[in-house]
């Protein structure tokens, strides 16, 4: 802390945007250079640097996920080398979990026109539904909502509280206005 004489002390100036160069060194997919950072928190270069060797400091050591390095020109977080089975693992479960351009019509339809059964989603897609359908409920996008009254008692379905999630909605009411299927 700096102190004047005659007044409490003031804060930290480096301290003061740590947790800000934190956040955008986070959320940055590519190393963020020096000059860029300090323009984005409004510092000195020079405050900047100093912020940027405490946190480098604090994310140092085995114990921790992470790291502040200098490369390529910049600064970026990457993961400790020693966490690399469990972001692996991650990343393989992210590229299972992908939607397809036919997943993701299939989802489309069943959102907007829920609860609705197979055949209604393969008339309007002109294709059979089934793995997909399939797909969807393995990810728990979608699930059985029911049985239609009429003769064969078609299963209908509906969406998640999955989905909801995945898409940052509260409730199927809040899906974008749908163009006319």
């Amino acid at each position: 802390m700096i102190q004047r004489q005659d007044a409490e002390p003031l804060p930290d100036p480096v301290f003061s945007i740590e947790p800000q160069l934190e956040a955008l060194l986070f959320v940055a997919s590519e190393p963020l250079p020096l000059r860029r950072l300090a323009e984005i928190v409004g510092a000195e270069a020079a405050l900047v640097r100093e912020a940027l060797g405490r946190l480098a400091q604090a994310y140092s050591g085995r114990s921790k996920g992470v790291h502040l390095v200098e490369i390529a020109g910049g600064w970026r977080m990457l993961t400790n080398p020693e966490c690399a089975d469990a972001v692996a693992a991650l990343k393989a479960r992210k590229e299972k979990d992908r939607l397809s351009a036919a997943a993701l019509e299939t989802l489309a339809i069943i959102a907007y026109k829920q609860p609705v059964s197979r055949a209604e989603i393969e008339r309007i897609r002109g294709v059979g539904a089934g793995p997909v359908l399939r797909h969807l409920m393995e990810l728990d996008l979608v699930r059985v909502h029911g049985r239609e009254e009429e003769l064969g008692r078609a299963l209908l379905y509906g969406t998640t509280q999955s989905f909801l999630d995945r898409f940052g909605l509260k409730s199927p009411k809040d899906l974008p206005a749908s163009l006319e299927v």
